[in-house]
């Protein structure tokens, strides 16, 4: 079954947005600010702590990453002005990265310094390898101007990121580790699902000797199961776990129930239905049960 699932995966673009939107509703807050703050208030209800994502790295003009922008800086205030427990995570193509690279500096830095005078912190999203250089050196350009309050993502999927990591040593980075849901070549990147588990775990325990704060964000048992058990000397305020809204809930909230920081990335906006795709492409199981919800709509008594 697997197997025709990910042929489905293939055919996800030619697949009615409002079938794409249904199914895709559990892993998106909403088109508004205002559908976030009410999701992260529902976690923070349940002990969990939230990071906001503004849907949009497809942006193509300069004016769409300064609208991004000033979504960013409307989550921060809205953050602040609720008193919630979140922090915002930004892909920096979002912000014009591909466009012009002085501009995502600008734009960047001004949301960073915005959540710096908030108490507020900002993760910089990973995303394929044509970013990892460049949102790398912007990570360090901001540390090395003193901004603490800024933290990175590195994916265990890319062969590069140990080095990466001994690289970022000096500036006891604040690093979320996750597996990577881009498709890279071999020579950059393990393509086995067990070596991916092996690198990611070669990545946590660099980053734990390095003294780095962690996050792991994985929804993987596996991976999970043997996380714990490397921060197991660590007090609770020292590391956390992520997982993405709408994924394994019920294991998040044990979790918390342990004593736990668990994290939810909560993305929002009217760029969802990209967004969707690639959650879709990342599930192929759950693409399976899009392919019968259509085929129901267009065979009747069939799905």
């Amino acid at each position: 079954m697997r197997v025709v699932d990910r042929a489905i995966v293939r055919l996800l673009p030619a697949v009615p947005r409002p079938v794409v939107q249904r199914l895709s509703s559990r892993y998106i807050a909403g088109p508004t600010l205002d559908d976030a703050r009410r999701t992260v208030a529902g976690l923070n209800a349940e002990g969990k702590l939230a990071t906001i994502d503004v849907l949009g790295e497809e942006v193509t003009k300069p004016a769409e990453a300064e609208a991004i922008a000033r979504a960013y800086h409307d989550v921060l205030d809205a953050i602040a002005g609720d008193q919630l427990d979140a922090s915002v995570s930004v892909k920096l193509t979002a912000l014009g990265l591909h466009l012009d690279l002085d501009l995502c500096r600008s734009l960047l830095g001004a949301v960073v310094a915005d959540a710096a005078a908030r108490g507020l912190a900002v993760c910089l999203d990973m995303e394929d390898s044509s970013c990892t250089d460049a949102t790398l050196a912007l990570y360090r350009e901001l540390r090395e101007a003193n901004r603490a309050n800024v933290g990175v993502a590195l994916q265990a999927r890319l062969r590069r990121t140990l080095a990466d990591v001994a690289a970022l040593a000096p500036l006891r980075p604040e690093v979320r580790i996750c597996k990577g849901i881009y498709l890279e070549p071999e020579a950059i990147a393990f393509q086995g699902r067990q070596e991916i588990r092996e690198s990611f775990l070669r990545v946590l325990d660099a980053l734990l000797e390095a003294g780095c704060y962690v996050a792991v964000a994985t929804h993987d048992e596996w991976l999970l199961e043997r996380a714990l058990g490397r921060l197991a000397g660590l007090r609770p305020e020292e590391y956390e776990l992520q997982m993405l809204m709408g994924v394994r809930e019920e294991r998040a909230s044990e979790l918390v129930a342990a004593g736990h920081r668990v994290r939810v990335y909560v993305p929002y906006g009217d760029r969802w239905y990209e967004y969707s795709l690639r959650r879709l492409q990342e599930n192929p199981a759950l693409a399976g049960m899009l392919a019968k919800a259509t085929l129901a709509r267009v065979v009747p008594g069939r799905g």
